[in-house]
């Protein structure tokens, strides 16, 4: 087959005969030649606002490929066409029948379900240790800090089955390099689970949270049934080290676990684990992230400045946005996990706490559009040595989510702020146009008190410039919320090439919380990788 590029439609609903058309002209073939297609991806070109068009990449079966390919070069016209890679997933082992051990993966984040998935395909029977609940106990515990300012700390939107990324907008693109098409073999295993088969192909796919809970339920089901063993409630309280290769874990109950492979899928928010590690030698770098607030605008304003005359168009959806303004304090502020017709949701995973992130259904049809507004923070600003502690990046984010505890009235109410009064330095008395969605609700205030001055500084430069290219987002009555400070880890637990601990054989840091992913799609991605790793090692020692 032959991939094709480019091929863009007007802005309406399509059939595959449209598409064979716009083949059929391109090529300039006869119809009869066309024996068939696929889309691989389906996007827009919004630049002319009162012209978007739909782009296709499209798989395509000709009657004799050779010839059209020879005749479009001595043409010198390659018409974007080229040979369809594999992007077919090929496993790179298979477990022994005598297997001899079992490898341990903490963590149902996706990285730590893509990762189960993949060593329980292999064969290799994984038990899946999981300190919080399942996902739908965890969703209950989640709206019970919504709704009644009762946080637990071990289920709530950071700790459970599914993740961080189960509470927001499940988006599944990233800008990650992937040779292997790992990718693919992640969306492919999320419309397995019950994801809409249109993730496949469309160029920004997302799912929502409800669809989220389901598919990560079936996921657990498919690995079961693979011989995999997930447990929840079981907090790792003590990695087994000897000689430094890993021989098990110790749960908080007292059991331990034999392994000589486990894989640290714990996400970004295990602060607890990251210390115990840090403690018992584990080699660990501090690192920069961002930190900031939560936006929120009416849907509409984003929909109007981003698609112009062809707003409202069902077949475009909610707008989205990505911004970024170096400033003049040398500090760079960009939009961040920007959310479609959602909400701005509580997301503390420890008492005295706030800490904000957005989520989305799949319809996007709330009425505003929220991002996270942050901007860079590094290791420098760290309290104390970071070379000697790497943990200074976890007080760094608890004084911030502490300070905005203390903004918001002490109850897990979120601070907040009107723009037109952020950018003018004075604390917000009263709300305007947009009502802002942030449960268990919102305290005004001055937000000056959240974040370090620098970060205020930065904003308060890069919202007028982000206004220049979103129309209205300077808006008065658009809301600032606060804290976001978990974009990404604070630290790197640094892997070598086999994807082990610098200083610890047989422990794989993989995903968000090692550092080494940003997303739903990247951190499954990770998962494989690692899993790939642990198969081989496992094959080659016999273990």
């Amino acid at each position: 087959m032959l991939r094709l590029t480019e091929i863009k439609l007007p802005l309406r609903p399509y059939t595959d005969d449209d598409l064979a058309a716009a083949i059929v002209e391109r090529l300039a073939i006869a119809p009869g030649e066309l024996l068939g297609f696929t889309v691989f991806r389906r996007g827009y070109d919004a630049r002319k606002r009162s012209n978007i068009l739909f782009v296709f990449t499209l798989d395509v079966e000709l009657q004799d490929e050779a010839a059209v390919v020879k005749r479009l070069k001595a043409a010198n016209n390659d018409a974007h066409i080229g040979p369809t890679p594999d992007t077919r997933y090929k496993f790179v082992a298979q477990a022994p029948a005598d297997l001899k051990s079992r490898p341990v993966v903490i963590g149902t984040g996706p990285c730590g379900l893509l990762a189960g998935l993949i060593l329980a395909q292999m064969g290799f029977r994984p038990i899946i240790l999981e300190r919080g609940k399942a996902v739908r106990e965890r969703t209950k515990d989640t709206w019970g800090l919504w709704r009644n300012n009762k946080l637990n700390p071990e289920s709530n939107v950071q700790f459970g089955e599914g993740g961080a990324g189960t509470f927001s907008d499940g988006k599944l693109y990233s800008q990650i390099k992937d040779p292997q098409h790992h990718g693919r073999k992640v969306l492919e295993e999320f419309v397995k689970a019950g994801a809409p088969e249109e993730i496949i192909y469309v160029s920004k796919p997302h799912i929502g949270t409800f669809r989220l809970v389901k598919m990560v339920e079936n996921m657990r089901a498919t690995i079961t049934e693979l011989g995999g063993e997930i447990r929840f409630g079981s907090k790792v309280d003590r990695v087994i080290i000897e000689d430094g290769q890993v021989r098990g874990v110790e749960l908080a109950g007292g059991e331990t676990i034999a392994a000589d492979h486990v894989v640290l899928a714990i996400g970004h928010s295990a602060r607890d684990t990251f210390q115990m590690l840090h403690d018992q030698g584990v080699y660990i770098e501090a690192k920069p992230f961002s930190i900031g607030f939560r936006v929120e605008h009416p849907q509409t304003l984003i929909d109007k400045a981003r698609f112009g005359p062809n707003a409202g168009n069902e077949l475009l959806g909610a707008a989205d946005y990505k911004l970024v303004h170096h400033c003049a304090n040398g500090r760079s502020a960009y939009s961040f996990c920007m959310c479609p017709g959602g909400q701005v949701v509580a997301a503390t995973s420890e008492e005295g706490r706030v800490v904000t992130n957005g989520m989305s259904q799949y319809s996007r049809a709330e009425r505003n559009a929220n991002a996270a507004l942050v901007v860079n923070v590094n290791p420098e600003d760290f309290p104390g040595d970071y070379k000697t502690n790497p943990l200074a990046g976890i007080d760094f984010q608890r004084q911030w989510e502490s300070a905005a505890f203390v903004a918001g009235g002490g109850t897990y109410e979120a601070p907040a702020q009107r723009i037109g009064d952020f950018l003018a330095g004075r604390p917000s008395t009263a709300l305007g146009e947009v009502d802002p969605s942030y449960q268990p609700g919102v305290h005004l205030t001055d937000l000056a008190s959240c974040v370090p001055p620098y970060v205020i500084e930065a904003l308060r430069e890069a919202i007028p410039a982000f206004d220049k290219q979103i129309r209205g987002f300077a808006m008065a009555d658009a809301v600032l919320t606060g804290v976001e400070t978990r974009t990404s880890s604070p630290i790197r637990i640094t892997r070598n090439a086999e994807c082990q601990s610098l200083n610890t054989r047989g422990l794989y840091p993989a995903g968000e919380g090692a550092g080494y992913a940003g997303g739903i799609l990247s951190a499954a991605v990770d998962g494989i990788k690692v899993a790939e790793q642990v198969a081989l090692s496992m094959v080659k020692t016999g273990s």
